[in-house]
């Protein structure tokens, strides 16, 4: 009887064992299977432009959203000049990459255009902060971020593609500026995307709103709200939490500038976007990073007003890193657009980012190209 016991003792041991090893063994194929199915990113090359580029009478710059017009292949890129050093205006850009090899050759400017505001004028000076674009079959969505310290509002405006001014989507009340809520100042509308499908616009505020939270530092991300919008009623439907990383730094000397915000979306399909975020500290530069983005678990928070007190309550979007720019062999600038591109000859899709320079003699604009299969 004792012999029995113990034989049976050793087989549920022996079991219990070979079970272990076999879920352990499918959960690393299960891993591997999940690994290789995330979308690659491959660098591809750059050009810069030095700030002070002039072309057809405009200085070339603060280029901070990027749109690729697929029927023409052509990309539109918006400058955040605010009417400035000349008026507000997007760039038509030709990218060539059919060569084998990028060279200063392959992305050349071909046209700028000038915006006209509502009663077809060019927009005065420090009237408008442009920010993000959006190609929509004959047309381009540009939003404006405002300006809090001015109390200009900000917009998500249609115009056609010769600046002409076709119709504004009407902004909800707790993005306005007021004494207690609303936007923060250069922290707002960065951003601009529009799905496949035509179904939907998605902008979303670069860090959190007044009511809603705090900045990004560098222990902390901020709570930002992306808006989504019915593209056919032209009217604002669903927003989500999306939290930033915090700053990439160590160093915490709050006189110093620190940022770290949502500076780009690009819509894959209804509900999966890809981010940008661009963080700067004085110790680290510009740190960037592409995140896939699920919508589809996120609570819709757009009667939620303010978010400070229900984040325990609420569920963000889903995020997952696909690419740090710090791991490639280059040096990004302020990288704040990106858009799919054209096809290339192996069949993957172009990624384009662009930076904006602030107009600064030590910073250039910077076009990265990549490819990838996303």
């Amino acid at each position: 009887m004792k012999n029995q016991k113990n034989k049976r003792y050793k087989y549920l041991i022996f079991s219990f064992f070979t079970c272990l090893v076999i879920l352990v063994t499918i959960a690393i194929v299960v891993k591997s299977i999940t690994q290789a199915t995330i979308s690659q990113i491959t660098f591809l090359g750059e050009v810069n432009f030095p700030t002070g580029l002039k072309f057809k009478e405009t200085e070339v710059g603060g280029l901070s959203g990027i749109t690729y017009n697929p029927d023409k292949e052509i990309y539109y890129a918006i400058s955040d000049d605010r009417s400035s050093k000349a008026a507000a205006r997007f760039y038509t850009l030709k990218i060539d990459l059919d060569t084998e090899k990028i060279s200063e050759e392959t992305v050349t400017f071909i046209d700028v255009t000038t915006l006209l505001n509502d009663i077809g004028q060019p927009f005065p000076p420090l009237s408008i902060d442009p920010e993000g674009i959006s190609f929509n079959r004959e047309s381009l969505f540009i939003s404006s971020e405002g300006d809090r310290k001015r109390k200009i509002q900000p917009f998500i405006r249609e115009f056609s593609l010769t600046g002409k001014q076709l119709q504004s989507l009407p902004i909800p009340d707790k993005f306005i500026i007021q004494p207690n809520s609303g936007i923060r100042n250069n922290l707002a509308l960065e951003n601009l995307t529009i799905t496949p499908s035509k179904k939907y616009i998605f902008t979303a505020t670069e860090n959190a709103l007044i009511q809603d939270g705090t900045e990004a530092n560098i222990y902390n991300g901020s709570p930002c709200r992306i808006l989504q919008y019915n593209l056919t009623k032209g009217e604002p439907e669903k927003e989500f939490l999306y939290i930033t990383e915090p700053i990439t730094s160590t160093y915490n000397n709050l006189g110093d500038f620190q940022t770290n915000g949502l500076a780009e979306l690009i819509a894959l399909d209804d509900t999966h976007l890809l981010s940008l975020e661009g963080s700067f500290s004085i110790d680290t530069g510009n740190v960037i990073k592409i995140f896939k983005v699920d919508l589809s678990n996120a609570d819709n928070i757009q009667n939620i007003n303010p978010l400070n007190t229900q984040f325990s309550h609420i569920s963000p979007v889903e995020k997952e890193l696909l690419l740090d720019l710090s791991n490639l062999e280059l040096i990004s600038d302020n990288i704040e657009g990106m858009t799919f591109g054209s096809i290339l000859p192996d069949g993957r899709r172009s990624l384009i980012l662009v930076s904006d320079n602030n107009f600064n003699l030590l910073q250039s604009t910077q076009v990265l190209i990549f490819s990838t299969n996303l």
